[in-house]
């Protein structure tokens, strides 16, 4: 299943007025052509040297010309995979602290999503949102409820194949502007490997946006948290962290005057790059914890999103998963639950279980008309594994993997009950297979 967008960017604009500008001429010397012809006709073949070679061209070449612009297509493609959140609890670090020997401030977390690195290594691009801010040891790593995470934990999905990391969520200001600053820096040390959006040194910064480009195709993120959890923003700093407010005590996005005032900031971020790029993605850091069913801010600003022409909508916070659906040719994902956590093993494991969707994209240009086509979208169903006993031996497995009996032995119940989720909007959404089915 897959939609098509058909757009012309600034460049393909003015190949298409040569091309008219080359019909135009072709119509002229067309009509001359024709005019000298009948007078050659009524001179009796009396030649007054015009010839259909009229201002050095060929008709041949003309029509050859406009032959090939008509025929000529290109068609190149990505492939995009994406997961939820890497929330990084003091469970998880001394476990990978232990991993990599118990030295102080050692940490290897590669073992960890071992068997999720077998399957991002088949992609192109692979996005996921790093939920704890990534401050480094120098600052003290910390847990809840105000985080701060290693910096290995960004190498290990760094090396795992991601290469398109969301920053900007409810936990951005947990550790303060030395903590974002620090992260950045080190995300900026990897530019060459990874796009890191959604938190910035400068509003100049912030402001533009980066766009990349793999197989031909150019692309770009924006990212938003709805808050940062009553931790405010330093005044006249806002492009710290990308806020798109909401307030949850009314519940009725139409009525949230702030929140419909920055959908205008939105806006004008989509149409400073739109143009630019084939495929516009945003990251939104939005929604209830905890629940399947996506909230009316949600569902606002997913419409919002697609009638502003972004290609994919990629959900994080809610640490559970929820739908996967189409708004006309806009692919939402409006939860992908939690990628690593240590967060409880209760209902029916809803926050161990996260998603990893993964989609086709194919640039055709023809006519000097560009049309991308999103299609081939999978969803895998994804565990996080730990012993509950001594909160260790973290390990994240998907549920099409043929060892997922050895962390889940009731696997197949539990995919049931979240592949209904991922459908719950679209029963047409497609779930890859648990092992053995």
């Amino acid at each position: 299943m897959g939609k098509k967008r058909k757009r012309r960017t600034k460049k393909q604009v003015v190949v298409k007025l040569w091309i008219v500008l080359l019909i135009l001429i072709a119509l002229v010397i067309g009509t001359i052509y024709g005019t000298v012809k009948l007078m050659n006709h009524n001179d009796n073949n009396n030649n007054n040297g015009v010839s259909s070679n009229l201002l050095g061209i060929s008709m041949e070449k003309l029509q050859e010309t406009k032959a090939s612009n008509t025929q000529e297509e290109k068609t190149t493609s990505v492939s995009l995979v994406m997961v939820g959140d890497n929330l990084i609890h003091s469970s998880v670090y001394k476990d990978a602290n232990r991993l990599a020997g118990g030295g102080k401030n050692q940490y290897d977390f590669k073992p960890i999503i071992e068997y999720i690195k077998e399957e991002v290594k088949d992609y192109d691009l692979a996005y996921y949102n790093q939920e704890t801010v990534l401050g480094g040891s120098e600052l003290g790593v910390s847990d809840y409820p105000t985080f701060n995470s290693p910096q290995e934990a960004g190498d290990a999905m760094l090396d795992a194949g991601f290469n398109i990391v969301s920053l900007a969520t409810n936990h951005t200001m947990d550790r303060g502007e030395k903590a974002i600053l620090a992260s950045i820096e080190y995300w900026k040390k990897h530019e060459d490997e990874v796009l890191a959006v959604g938190t910035y040194t400068s509003e100049e910064e912030r402001n533009k946006v980066q766009i990349r480009e793999k197989n031909g195709i150019k692309y770009a993120m924006l990212n938003y948290t709805y808050g940062t959890n009553g931790i405010a923003v330093p005044k006249g700093k806002e492009y710290l962290v990308n806020v798109w407010p909401t307030d949850l005590s009314i519940n009725d996005p139409s009525k949230d005057k702030d929140y419909q005032a920055y959908k205008e900031q939105v806006k004008k971020d989509i149409e400073a790059v739109r143009g630019d790029v084939d495929v516009l993605m945003v990251a939104m850091h939005w929604g209830v914890e905890y629940t399947h069913t996506p909230t009316k801010y949600q569902e606002d600003s997913a419409k919002f999103l697609a009638d502003n022409d972004v290609d994919i909508v990629i959900g994080a916070h809610p640490h559970v998963i929820q739908p996967v659906t189409w708004i006309d040719d806009t692919l939402v994902i409006y939860s992908l639950g939690n990628f690593v956590s240590a967060q409880l093993q209760d209902q029916n494991y809803n926050k161990m279980v996260g998603l990893m969707t993964s989609v086709n994209i194919t640039k055709t240009v023809k006519n000097g008309k560009t049309e991308i086509k999103i299609d081939d979208v999978k969803n895998e169903l994804i565990f996080t594994s730990y012993n509950k006993s001594s909160w260790s031996n973290f390990k994240v497995v998907p549920f099409s993997n043929e060892n997922i009996g050895k962390y889940l032995s009731n696997y197949k119940s539990v995919y049931e009950t979240y592949k209904a989720v991922v459908q719950k909007m679209d029963s047409d959404m497609y779930v890859v297979p648990a092992y053995g089915d």
